[in-house]
C-alpha cells in the first residue's frame, strides 16, 4: 500500500490541494484520504477508486494465474 499512498500524495500536492480540499473533491471523507496517505491496508475499494479517479486511474484485480510463469 506504500506506492498507492506515495501516488495519492505526490498527486495531491502536484494540484496544490490539502487533503480536506482533496476529500472535498473527490466526495470522501478526509479521514479516507489520510487511511490512504498513511499506507493504511484496510481500506474500501470503492472509496480508493474515487480518489484513483481524479488522476484518471483505477484499481482492478489482476489474476495471478497470468502472471506467473511455469516451472521449467
Amino acid at each position: 500500500m506504500k506506492d498507492l499512498a506515495q501516488f495519492v500524495k505526490e498527486r495531491r500536492k502536484e494540484v496544490n490541494l490539502t487533503q480536506e480540499e482533496f476529500a472535498e473533491r473527490t466526495g470522501v471523507a478526509l479521514t479516507v484520504i489520510r487511511k490512504i496517505e498513511q499506507g493504511k491496508t484496510n481500506l474500501n475499494m470503492d472509496k480508493v477508486n474515487l480518489v484513483l479517479k481524479m488522476f484518471g486511474h483505477q484499481l482492478a484485480p489482476v489474476s495471478l494465474k497470468e502472471n506467473i510463469e511455469p516451472n521449467n
